[in-house]
């Protein structure tokens, strides 16, 4: 076929398996390749279908309603795509907690400083400019704002890339390049210490629980945070058909969080941790006592609404515990979990292991509690490397 001249796009003739050919044209509009089929081909002695004219006709006419690109400055702006992308998280099924981290990143630095920009008028230097203002905590409208931490600098970056993968996919291309590529990000910050309460402390806490309707299941509810490990939102979550007595088991299949319940944070997150002699008495005291014994009540439901514990309430009266067990008033109800890594640390379980135990993604995670795993084995292990004795007598090996 007679090749056209350059811009006016081209046409071309595929056989289909039944063998009726079709008119297919080309064309690019905005940088991007545009492909139709424009219909069948008319047959010699036939007054239906395409003749190629017609064919022709047809393309110059799609052509022509193709909307031309719009300037850069006239492009959609951050403003305008961020609310598409987060409805496009909520399609695709995101968690709740996902969706709000987004929107919070969203409102409080991305749309202030860059919102009315648009996409492709956002270069890596302005994201840059952004992420040292964060630093300084010199916030668009908030000036002396709390400087962001290196993991919030980089979250916040992590989400407007997010949306430039997002308005640059093949059905979109609202943007031609993505800035956050150009730019480096900063490094991530020593680990933070790890805050977690001794046994006795633990023992002192339940204890003090606060009297009322809810002492009961507080108590149960801090020996079981210390000793499983499971976050807040899985134990407010847990089940009666959760616990296993027979196998001494409980398993994480749900987490509450925003006052919804939903999947654990990660498919690792679903799964099974032993259930301590101590944490069993609790827990079947917990259940002799209790209205609501049937397998799909919750174990630690609300005795006035009988629905999911609310975390506000539930911080309020831990601190009063702390207070009353004359406990580091700053701890949180998060410290039991730690409090569960660095105790299985030191009794030698094993990193995989407790990684599988706590629900970690990445063992990385789970590595900080290394630091609290018991060293007696060590020194006997570098000992035995260098052929001494743990006594420090030299150990000599004749060789043959």
């Amino acid at each position: 076929m007679a090749r056209r001249s350059y811009g006016t796009g081209s046409l071309s003739v595929r056989r289909d398996s039944a063998g009726r050919e079709s008119w297919y044209a080309q064309w690019r509009a905005n940088g991007r390749r545009v492909k139709r089929c424009l219909g069948l081909v008319r047959v010699a002695g036939s007054r239906d279908w395409l003749t190629r004219t017609q064919a022709g006709t047809k393309l110059r006419q799609l052509m022509a309603e193709t909307p031309a690109a719009r300037p850069a400055s006239e492009r959609l702006t951050l403003a305008e795509v961020a609310p598409r992308y987060v409805d496009n998280l909520r399609a695709k099924g995101r968690k709740p907690s996902t969706i709000v981290a987004a929107e919070s990143c969203l409102d409080v630095w991305l749309l202030p400083a860059l919102g009315d920009r648009a996409l492709d008028a956002i270069k890596a230097d302005h994201v840059e400019d952004l992420m040292s203002r964060m630093e300084v905590g010199d916030r668009p409208g908030r000036p002396g704002s709390k400087p962001c931490g290196s993991k919030t600098i980089r979250n916040y970056v992590g989400t407007l890339s997010a949306i430039y993968h997002y308005a640059m996919h093949s059905r979109r291309r609202w943007a031609s390049a993505n800035p956050c590529d150009d730019v480096d990000l900063p490094e991530l910050e020593g680990t933070e210490d790890i805050h977690f309460l001794e046994p006795v402390e633990v023992q002192a806490l339940a204890a003090a629980a606060v009297e009322g309707p809810y002492e009961a299941i507080d108590r149960a509810f801090y020996v079981a945070a210390a000793m499983t490990g499971l976050r807040h939102g899985e134990l407010v979550a847990l089940r009666w058909r959760d616990v296993d007595w027979t196998a001494s088991r409980i398993r994480v299949r749900q987490n509450h969080v925003l006052g919804e319940f939903g999947t654990p944070k990660s498919k690792r997150s679903t799964r099974s941790v032993p259930m301590a002699d101590e944490v069993a008495g609790e827990l079947d005291r917990l259940f002799q006592q209790s209205r609501r014994q049937a397998d799909d009540d919750l174990v630690f439901a609300d005795p006035v609404t009988a629905g999911a514990l609310s975390k506000a309430a539930n911080n309020r009266r831990f601190r009063r515990a702390l207070r009353a067990a004359h406990l580091d008033e700053s701890r949180r109800i998060h410290d039991l979990r730690h409090t569960f890594g660095t105790r299985c640390a030191a009794a030698g379980v094993l990193m995989r292991t407790l990684q599988e135990w706590m629900g970690h993604r990445d063992i990385a995670t789970t590595q900080r509690y290394a630091d609290y795993a018991s060293s007696t084995r060590e020194a006997e292990l570098i000992a035995a490397a260098f052929g001494s004795r743990s006594d420090g007598s030299r150990v000599t090996e004749r060789i043959a």
